[in-house]
């Protein structure tokens, strides 16, 4: 899986914008979270979609709540949760 920290929906993968981070120091662009306003450079991961935004973190939160709100069983939801968080943490 990549290492880049934004993600950009329907971009072309191994494309390079000119204000990304790269190995040469250069600063990396800042993109905000649309839901809790952080920038990339304080969360895990963001997903870049057309006119918004969301953190890794505020995607869990979503997810959770959906499992939730669906009312799965509280050990599957937990098994979901420990997959998604065991690769977050890599």
């Amino acid at each position: 899986m990549s290492e880049d920290k934004v993600v950009k929906l329907g971009a072309k993968r191994g494309g390079h914008h000119k204000d990304e981070q790269h190995e040469s120091g250069e600063e990396q662009e800042l993109v905000y979270c649309s839901f809790c306003k952080r920038p990339n450079t304080q969360v895990l991961k963001m997903v870049q979609g057309p006119g918004v935004n969301i953190c890794s973190e505020c995607a869990m939160i979503a997810v959770q709540y959906l499992i939730l709100n669906d009312r799965m069983p509280s050990a599957e939801a937990q098994q979901i949760l420990d997959a998604f968080w065991g690769k977050a943490r890599r």
